[in-house]
């Protein structure tokens, strides 16, 4: 790092825009994508309501992504092998004197999800470089899902994903103490939480904790949420509660948690398996891991994931009107992205201002 006091901004934080990627592969999302696109498309016009929104795509789908974007998005070449920029995407800092710069994580397709990443390594440093912005690069491997700030030094993440060590493992030769030496040197936070598990049935990300809580506001989390005690999700989001309400952020202050609460459990459905076999294994009546907190904080809104279920989509809804009372909550139907393995919060990348 240069001196300059970088740090990462809040998500609430002013914009310049957001990245998004537009989706391709026939061995994760099914019908060739047509669905996963449409999905996509929406979430982009959503956003578009609030703020720039720039989407990447391979060169062979930009005239695609044209058609169901038209104007309501600019569309930039960039190679990629799977659409998930938050996880891939750099992690945009900003320094005492107001420069903005990305953090360049190293990724290894979340400990090995997927053999071929090649062109996965190098979006962050293809949207930096689009973008005009400096890059940082950083040798932890991190996806930026498994992060959240509160732009005030204090950072969430789980356990269960970072110090990962049975299966897919990201730093196999850092230490907790390493791993959270390089967040606070990267990301300027003095104050990180940790939680054991994410989000039941999130297996892809191993529990990114975007899908499971997140800061709402300096000292005021939001907590996915059952109380439906025989469901597995009750023991983590408890288990969560139990921390967050026991913890003080990098200012001090007691959190505050809000329970947004969860719909019912969902499940894939044999005419929702890709056709095509490859990298991704998907199997018909498998849990998905829908959760309300996946969703996006753009400039004077709020763009969250509905899975039409009522009354879950109302009550969620109105717990974020109640949470972001000087934010328009625009509820976009995400189910197809939910089937690729994450939702809103996952496949887009705010740039700060």
């Amino acid at each position: 790092m240069d001196g300059k006091g970088w740090g990462m901004p809040a998500e609430w934080e002013a914009h310049t825009g957001c990245w998004i990627g537009w989706p391709y592969r026939s061995d994760n999302w099914r019908q060739a994508a047509g669905p996963a696109q449409r999905a996509f498309a929406t979430v982009v016009k959503a956003i578009a309501q609030f703020e720039h929104v720039t989407v990447g795509a391979r060169a062979e789908e930009v005239q695609a992504a044209k058609l169901q974007l038209g104007a309501e998005a600019q569309i930039v070449v960039i190679p990629f092998d799977d659409a998930w920029f938050r996880d891939t995407g750099p992690t945009f800092v900003r320094a005492r004197d107001g420069t903005v710069a990305g953090v360049d994580w190293d990724f290894n397709a979340y400990g090995g999800l997927y053999p071929d990443y090649e062109q996965d390594k190098l979006i962050a440093s293809n949207i930096l470089k689009a973008a005009g912005v400096q890059r940082l690069p950083c040798p932890l491997v991190l996806e930026g899902g498994s992060i959240h700030v509160d732009g005030q030094g204090t950072l969430l993440t789980t356990e269960e994903c970072l110090l990962n060590t049975a299966g897919r493992v990201r730093n196999p030769d850092l230490s907790r103490a390493q791993i959270e030496g390089l967040l606070r040197q990267m990301l300027g936070v003095r104050k990180i939480i940790w939680l054991p598990r994410g989000l039941y049935a999130d297996e892809d990300t191993n529990g990114h904790v975007d899908n499971f809580a997140c800061f709402a506001a300096p000292g005021k989390v939001l907590l996915a949420w059952t109380d439906d005690e025989s469901d597995p999700q009750f023991e983590r989001s408890c288990e969560a509660l139990k921390i967050l309400q026991s913890e003080t952020d990098a200012q001090g202050r007691r959190l505050k948690v809000t329970k947004l609460h969860l719909p019912d459990p969902l499940f894939r459905t044999a005419e929702e398996l890709p056709v095509c076999e490859g990298d991704h294994t998907r199997e018909a009546g498998e849990r998905l891991a829908a959760s309300y907190v996946n969703f996006y904080i753009a400039n004077g809104g709020i763009v969250m994931p509905a899975f039409g279920q009522e009354p879950a989509d109302s009550r969620a809804w109105n717990t974020l009107v109640k949470t972001f009372p000087n934010r328009k909550v625009v509820s976009v139907p995400t189910r197809e992205i939910l089937l690729g393995g994450g939702n809103i919060h996952c496949i887009t990348q705010q740039q700060p201002m």
